[in-house]
């Protein structure tokens, strides 16, 4: 288990340049917390220092899906947000086994909406929101 600790919103990049460091070879990344805890703003960040155009990044809430490719080494990475799926039939009837099957980086918000269909290998991603605004990240696999 690894915990990353972001004081302020300036810590932001550095905490998702160590973030990413860790991410090794896997793929799918299950982000949880609270509305609010700051799963998009997190992601967007990873985002960024996996090589994606910042202005390219956004929620994914009303499309599902947000597909990036990196500008440094052109991998797919693809941002899902769960929130506003139904069951998880609605989620199977997109394909969503065959993005996590993919090799492509998966970024999942809201993932608790389909756990039944995350890969055994999926890394948890936990953001909890402090007193004094701060975040904590923590990753288990």
């Amino acid at each position: 288990m690894k915990t990353i600790r972001v004081a302020n919103l300036e810590e932001l990049p550095a905490a998702a340049r160590e973030f990413a460091a860790g991410m090794g070879d896997n793929t799918v990344f299950a982000f949880y917390g609270d509305m609010g805890a700051g799963k998009t703003t997190f992601i967007n960040a990873l985002c960024e220092v996996l090589g994606v155009d910042s202005a390219e990044t956004a929620s994914p809430t009303f499309a599902l899906i947000n597909e990036y490719r990196s500008e440094t080494t052109a991998e797919l990475i693809y941002h899902f947000d769960f929130y506003r799926v139904e069951s998880l039939e609605e989620a199977l009837e997109i394909g969503i086994e065959d993005y996590f099957d993919s090799g492509a980086v998966c970024l999942i918000e809201w993932p608790e909406r389909i756990a039944a269909a995350l890969p055994a290998d999926t890394v948890t991603v936990r953001i909890e929101v402090a007193d004094d605004d701060s975040r904590t990240i923590t990753v288990s696999e």
